[in-house]
């Protein structure tokens, strides 16, 4: 049962200190019954989860005073070595047999005792699909392995139908290559981009090159080796980082650790028994039968408790996750990171920070990370020591619900879960974003939405948006993109959302870069609110203030060393408004305003108080 107005977790009246705490934090827990209920007893009883299942604690929370018409009854909680989930939960009891009971509540006890490096999220991040970005000639794919076919034309429709094994093999390339990134460096920048997240670079069949084949080499089409540190050694000089995938659940059915159908030198797990990559994957009838991922064949899982597979990957010298950071990576993202053990993370992050003290490592997680169990298992993904961030997906569903009609309420709340469960850095760390590789074109969602659902393929495939579905999504998508420069924790761009791209699912999600027919309006958008985000400490670094969240109207400002920027978003059909206490200035529009701010239907603004030091010139 809930009762905030006796107990409130986020009030600092009955919860000190706010949400997640590091261990050895004694958490002051404070009930404010009034005074004509009569209480005379309170006790809190808390449940350590990773601990024994027995191991339940219970506190006498004695008397503390008045406030008012209230009583308050207030203790401690200690969490003294403790890391884990604690599960808690309030009775108030009268002398007269009534009781009232409370909770129970989450309390997130994490390891504080590492630093987590705060760049990434405190700039903005651009993901990139290799294969669909930029490409500087058409690739011949001959000697490469996987049987991939080529398309001459930038501007043709990615492969979607089966072949005439009934599969879709993803087989079909572009060509985007690193140096085609490189020649584009100067343009991310100019969005204000300040950390590249790629998508697999490494060695493999298919275009989506998620079924690794060498984890020692960059996937040939896309260049080689000394291709990526030059790139990353062009990207520092911009003061730009980059983040690239590792892909540790599973290799390739083609890979040279597999090599299902031979096509490396080496003796893989399906060759022989006496493999070196053998003990890597789980066989139950040998060739033929093995784990895979989701039971897609060409995907075969990997063993991650294995001592060699973790000496290749994370433990030697020259281990997979510490050459590509001496190459010039900044950090990796860990893809599927529920289905990696959680002493496989551990070991890994404590890899990357060995080899370079600032890399982060960022999880793919698509709920609350702090409440996640994979396989039955809670998992530690933001205690400490394992993931730096995690990808928000909770914050996309969120935001685009409220684009299309959802009340900012329910955005708001599910927004002050996440803070109140993870711990402060994991909460400013978070990968945020719009879409992905594995979503739908943003501008598809908000222009057309779910109508067109039960369509074939071959109709997605020729499916444009109308004009009024494009103004409509062009809308929210401008609304969309300043909650999300503005919001705590790294705005993400998927590419080409910046240029008026659209598409439903894969792969209709990863055509090519528009190239010299951008929307030049996202684009400027886009750009104004990267350049936002690079000047304005409070947007880097502020702490989150909710203004109003209410209907069709989110307004949240973001402080920091006394400075203050305010986003606020009208997503309805009627004018609204919002009274800030100074005068101010629209960084969007230019516009001044005295005190209250209009927000016509449909607009967002990015309010500066005037006079703040000058420092709202992000030109």
């Amino acid at each position: 049962m809930q009762n905030r107005d006796i107990f409130d977790p986020r009030d600092a009246r009955c919860k000190l200190p706010y949400g997640a705490v590091p261990s050895g934090t004694a958490v002051q827990i404070t009930l404010r019954p009034y005074r004509t209920s009569a209480y005379s007893r309170a006790v809190l009883t808390a449940q350590f989860e990773s601990r024994p299942s027995d191991d339940t604690v219970h506190i006498f929370l004695p008397w503390a005073g008045l406030e008012g018409d209230r009583d308050l009854f207030s203790g401690f909680l200690p969490t003294e070595d403790y890391v884990g989930l604690v599960w808690y939960s309030l009775r108030l009891e009268s002398l007269h047999g009534a009781s009232e009971e409370l909770g129970p509540y989450q309390l997130t006890v994490y390891d504080g005792s590492e630093e987590v490096p705060g760049w990434f999220g405190e700039g903005c991040t651009y993901q990139i699909f290799p294969d669909r970005f930029r490409r500087t000639q058409v690739p011949d794919p001959a000697g490469m392995v996987g049987g991939r076919s080529v398309h001459t034309s930038w501007e043709e429709e990615p492969v979607y139908r089966p072949d005439e094994h009934g599969e879709i093999r993803n087989r079909d390339f572009f060509g985007g290559n690193l140096k085609g990134v490189q020649e584009k460096l100067p343009y991310l920048r100019g969005l204000g981009v300040e950390t590249l997240y790629f998508c697999p670079l490494f060695e493999a069949p298919e275009n989506h090159r998620y079924g690794t084949g060498d984890y020692e080499k960059i996937d040939p089409m896309l260049g080689d080796n000394e291709d990526f540190s030059a790139l990353c050694r062009a990207a520092h000089a911009l003061g730009m980082r980059i983040i690239v995938d590792g892909v540790f659940n599973h290799t390739g059915f083609v890979s040279r650790y597999f090599n299902g159908d031979g096509s490396y030198p080496d003796t893989g797990a399906c060759q022989s028994t006496e493999s070196p990559y053998f003990s890597w994957y789980n066989f139950h009838r040998w060739p033929v039968e093995y784990d895979s991922w989701w039971g897609i064949y060409s995907l075969p899982n990997v063993n991650e408790d294995d001592p060699s597979y973790r000496e290749y990957i994370i433990r030697g010298g020259n281990s997979i996750v510490r050459r590509w950071l001496r190459a010039g990576a900044d950090g990796w993202r860990l893809d599927v990171a529920d289905e990696l053990p959680d002493s496989f993370v551990r070991e890994l992050h404590q890899a990357v920070r060995e080899t370079n003290p600032s890399a982060v490592v960022i999880g793919e997680v698509w709920e609350d990370g702090s409440t996640k169990i994979a396989y039955g298992v809670r998992r530690r993904h933001i205690l400490g020591g394992h993931c730096d961030g995690l990808m928000n997906y909770p914050f996309r569903n969120g935001l685009v619900a409220f684009l299309l009609g959802e009340d900012a309420g329910v955005f708001r709340e599910a927004m002050e879960t996440l803070r109140e469960n993870y711990p402060p850095f994991a909460f400013h760390t978070a990968m945020n974003f719009l879409g992905t590789h594995d979503t739908p074109r943003i501008l598809t969602i908000l222009g057309v939405g779910s109508e067109c659902k039960d369509q074939s393929r071959d109709w997605r495939a020729r499916y444009r948006m109308t004009p009024e579905q494009y103004s409509l999504g062009r809308a929210r998508l401008k609304l969309g993109a300043v909650v999300l420069f503005a919001f705590p924790g790294s705005p993400m761009v998927y590419y080409g959302d910046e240029a008026g791209m659209e598409g439903f699912e894969d792969p209709f999600n990863r055509r090519t870069f528009p190239w010299g027919r951008e929307d030049g309006e996202l684009t400027a958008w886009y750009t104004t609110l990267g350049r936002a985000r690079n000047a304005l400490a409070p947007l880097r670094r502020g702490e989150l203030r909710w203004l109003r969240a209410e209907g069709r109207v989110l307004a949240f400002s973001r402080t920091w060393e006394g400075k203050t920027v305010t986003a606020a978003v009208n997503a309805g059909g009627a004018p609204e408004a919002l009274s800030l206490p100074w005068p101010s200035r629209d960084l969007l529009s230019g516009e001044r305003f005295a005190g209250e701010v209009s927000l016509p239907p449909m607009t967002a603004r990015l309010l500066f108080p005037e006079g703040n030091g000058g420092q709202a010139d992000i030109t």
